[in-house]
């Protein structure tokens, strides 16, 4: 059974990757575009740069995966993400356009929205497996 402690470090090493992720993305973003890559073109290439990062060491760090890689689990990762991505999107859009709620408001809270359902995500699902065999989901 896993213990509080290890939860919650487990969730703060989550919220530690997310922010190299973003430091990835933004430094990616920003050397491409001093390259001249069309700043559309350069958010994407940077995003997924964040997203390969995240999954690198989400897997290797925070859900400590033991077994290699594969494509199901990489799929997963993305999907897992792809909701977060929406649900943080739709939380924003109804908390600031339907709401009319302050701006940064919204953002902060939609993040943490994405954070949570993308940490439940690779817990519960793509990393799970590695979890078990170790007794640390319940």
């Amino acid at each position: 059974m896993l213990s509080d402690k290890y939860r919650t470090i487990q969730f703060l090493r989550f919220c530690t990757v997310g922010v190299a992720n973003t430091a990835v993305d933004f430094a990616a973003f920003f050397l491409l575009n001093l390259c001249g890559v069309p700043y559309l073109l350069a958010q994407v290439l940077s995003y997924s740069a964040g997203v390969v990062n995240s999954y690198l060491l989400n897997r290797k760090w925070t859900f400590r995966v033991a077994r290699k890689a594969n494509l199901q689990e990489a799929a997963s990762f993305i999907v897992v993400n792809g909701i977060s991505l929406l649900v943080s999107s739709s939380l924003l859009a109804v908390l600031h356009d339907v709401n009319h709620l302050n701006l940064w408001l919204c953002k902060l809270t939609a993040t943490a929205a994405g954070v949570i359902v993308n940490f439940m995500g690779n817990r519960l699902w793509v990393f799970a497996e590695s979890q078990k065999t170790r007794g640390e989901v319940s």
